[in-house]
């Protein structure tokens, strides 16, 4: 396999690459495009591709000898995932009847705050009276 250089580095066409990973240029052109694969060093009819490149190609094959699919090789070249707290979230707590609590974010427009507790009420007096019907019929 020849080579070129490009910054310094070797680089090789698309065409060369191919031949040293033994992957057609189609697959390598999909890999970039799944994010697999970092773009071509130089874009363009002359693009080319160093040696990042062909480590994480000869890497791919790897995995997928293993028998990793494309997904799980994408998490494992992702690197470690740092976590990420979400923002606290206020709530209100309606309790509805026994057993049933209904979470609300605050900080809703009060139309919307309004509308909510009109249903809840609503929803909180059905239960209410389903619950009594029910009592009155077991103890018949």
């Amino acid at each position: 396999m020849s080579s070129k250089e490009h910054a310094g580095n070797p680089s090789w066409t698309l065409a060369e690459l191919s031949e040293a990973t033994g992957l057609p240029g189609r697959t390598i052109r999909y890999y970039i495009s799944r994010g697999l694969l970092d773009g071509p060093l130089q874009a363009g009819r002359d693009a080319s591709y160093g040696p990042r490149h062909l480590e994480r190609l000869q890497t791919i094959a790897e995995f997928q000898r293993d028998g990793l699919t494309l997904q799980e090789i994408a998490f494992r070249l992702s690197g470690p995932v740092t976590p990420v707290l979400a923002h606290p979230k206020h709530v209100l707590r309606y309790s509805i009847g026994a057993g049933v609590t209904v979470e609300v974010a605050a900080g809703l427009a009060s139309w919307r705050m309004r509308t909510i507790q009109a249903a809840l009420h609503d929803f909180a007096a059905r239960m209410a009276a389903a619950e009594t019907s029910e009592q009155k019929g077991d103890g018949e």
